[in-house]
């Protein structure tokens, strides 16, 4: 075998390994933002219109994630939020609608507190799909609901699942897993 064949096999072969090499770091990846994201990352893709797409959008959004300056919560202010989801929980048994449009703005107060920036409902979406991915279609469903509301065009049964859904969210950003007290079916 010439030196010239030799060489060109070996650039053959390299050229295979750096190519299987980035396909595998490709699946790697896209395995990695798949568990990360969960459901989200099925939706981002249809969304995106494939795969490629949808990869970049969510690794642009993990970027964005990594420059926010989140915040832990003290024991005390989360305490006082977990009051405050209280008395929003309580105020539902009168006023339905107004305890939903309280518990959708609770949320967005305990998110700009966390180090989320709140200036519209996607960017919300997308900045918590990162670390909140899992509790993410509770807050599409709840704002739906909610958005809903303010026209007159919800049930008290939707209205309740938005409370529901809210609380998921609101648990989640809360940290602590738990807001104490009665869930809405409970009081009933």
């Amino acid at each position: 075998m010439s030196t010239g064949t030799l060489i060109a096999v070996i650039v053959a072969v390299v050229v295979v390994l750096i190519i299987v090499a980035a396909a595998v770091g490709m699946l790697v990846r896209r395995r990695r933002l798949r568990r990360d994201f969960g459901d989200e990352y099925d939706r981002v893709v249809e969304e995106q219109g494939g795969r490629a797409a949808a990869d970049s959008e969510l690794r642009q959004r993990q970027r964005r994630h990594d420059e926010l300056e989140l915040r832990e919560l003290s024991p005390e202010v989360r305490q006082r939020y977990a009051d405050e989801w209280r008395g929003v929980q309580e105020r539902f048994v009168d006023r339905p609608e107004g305890a939903v449009g309280e518990a959708d703005t609770l949320v967005i107060r305990l998110m700009r507190e966390r180090g989320y920036p709140t200036d519209g409902y996607e960017q919300q979406v997308q900045d918590l799909s990162v670390e909140h991915s899992r509790t993410l279609q509770h807050y599409r469903t709840a704002h739906a609901v909610n958005q809903r509301s303010q026209g007159g065009g919800a049930t008290t049964e939707e209205l309740r699942g938005a409370m529901v859904h809210y609380r998921a969210l609101f648990d989640d950003l809360l940290g602590s897993g738990a807001t104490g007290g009665a869930s809405l079916r409970d009081r009933e």
